[in-house]
């Protein structure tokens, strides 16, 4: 089994890290290229775009959840600041949704 280490060479747990690339893969390929093609881009166009936003989110999990984990700090998170993340992540991705939603009206 390879054994994924980040950047000082300590072992990290990679489920995180294959989460966020396989919900990325699912979104982007799922959602994208309909997307794409609801704002007047071709087939090829959304396809491409799609592929461009899920190498960038890959690269972006690698770095967050494999290169620059750090595994000693891990410790249990106060419920208040887990729920209060909860609810800002919530937040944002309802924003998102909003901001995507614009120009299909």
């Amino acid at each position: 089994m390879v054994r994924v280490r980040n950047r000082d060479g300590t072992p990290v747990d990679p489920v995180p890290f294959l989460v966020v690339v396989a919900l990325a893969f699912l979104l982007t390929f799922s959602i994208g290229p309909v997307y794409a093609a609801a704002v007047g881009l071709s087939l090829p166009v959304g396809i491409g775009l799609s592929a461009a936003v899920f190498v960038a989110v890959s690269a972006g999990a690698y770095v967050r959840f494999v290169r620059r984990a750090t595994p000693e700090l891990r410790a249990e998170v106060p419920p208040d600041r887990r729920l209060a993340r909860l609810l800002y992540g919530a937040l944002c991705l309802a924003l998102l949704l909003l901001l995507l939603t614009l120009p299909l009206l």
